[in-house]
């Protein structure tokens, strides 16, 4: 093959290792893989290649939303020894053991929830040629769901709106839920009630008296269903409440108006009687003379004389004569 073009040289090189079996090749199931939870499930994966002495397998798993290079090891299987690993050691195993006769199919025992996601089937065989040595599959878990959690929020008064909610902590597939209303009154209107069968929520508007009852909400999906019920209790307004916002409302309107009365009383008043203001030294003509009382000063007017009081006292200063030395 001395003198051929490296190109022409690889492509033959390939051919010849393939008619001569010197090549790895896993197969797995192109569909997606769903067991119920509890079961077992058997994860499919063939390959093709000259097993000697270098021969390995391993299985390894990759949780939801991870991506491969995140895998975790579930078992080897070299050098003619199975070393199972991980948590799911206990409950894995090979169907073929010794997996040399191309069948390197998984079983896993007790499938649990957490058994949900992707499993990698990996060959290798050197020096056989890779090709495609790596096999996935993607392993769904059925569980049933739980049992549904209902609660209820918002204004269950006449008029008012509220909000019914309904969830299961647990189920695969995601399980859809559906309100009814259990007993012999009456639906409420299609116009008043709106669902939700993904949120599990159920709205009910303009509530009236005949709302009142028990309702139902069941969450299914193809492994079973499970249900919770609530009830509901629609009120009418406080009588009380309204007559006391009434009263407030009169009494208020009593102060204003009693307030507004006064004003203008006092306005009237003030134009009728205006305020006289004296300078601090004007000098009034009718002010009385200090020590002198009204009484005696209108006696004494009437005289035409101004007498001092007679109970006043005279007082008579003495001067005294003392000799005067020289």
């Amino acid at each position: 093959m001395a003198g051929l073009p490296g190109p022409f040289l690889c492509g033959a090189l390939l051919g010849y290792l393939c008619l001569t079996g010197l090549a790895v090749e896993v197969k797995v199931p192109t569909e997606l893989l769903s067991t119920p939870v509890g079961k077992t499930a058997e994860l499919t994966c063939t390959y093709s290649t000259s097993v000697g002495d270098s021969f390995a397998l391993e299985w390894s798993f990759v949780q939801p939303g991870k991506p491969i290079s995140e895998s975790h090891p579930i078992l080897y299987f070299t050098n003619g020894h199975l070393y199972p690993t991980g948590s799911k050691s206990k409950r894995a195993s090979l169907l073929q053991n010794p997996p040399t006769s191309g069948v390197a199919t998984l079983k896993l025992t007790d499938i649990h929830p957490s058994d949900t996601g992707t499993y990698l089937c990996q060959v290798n065989n050197p020096p056989d040629f890779y090709t495609n040595g790596l096999g996935l599959i993607n392993l769904t878990v059925l569980v049933p769901p739980s049992n549904p959690s209902c609660s209820q929020n918002g204004q269950t008064s006449v008029g008012g709106s509220t909000a019914l909610r309904c969830s299961s902590s647990e189920g695969a597939p995601r399980p859809v839920y559906n309100w009814v209303r259990l007993g012999s009154s009456p639906t409420p209107s299609p116009g008043s009630m709106v669902q939700d069968e993904v949120s599990g929520q159920l709205i009910l508007t303009n509530l009236s008296l005949t709302s009142s009852g028990t309702y139902r909400c069941v969450a299914s999906n193809q492994m079973g269903s499970a249900s919770c019920e609530l009830t509901l209790s629609v009120t009418e307004p406080s009588q009380g409440r309204v007559a006391g916002a009434l009263i407030g409302v009169l009494l208020g309107v009593l102060l204003l108006s009693v307030t507004a009365f006064c004003l203008i009383k006092f306005q009237k008043e003030r134009r009728k009687n205006p305020k006289e203001t004296y300078g601090g030294s004007d000098l009034r003509e009718d002010a009385v003379a200090p020590g002198i009382s009204e009484h005696t000063l209108r006696a004494d007017s009437s005289k035409g004389l101004l007498e001092r009081p007679s109970s006043a006292s005279t007082v008579t200063t003495t001067k005294s004569k003392l000799p005067m030395a020289v």
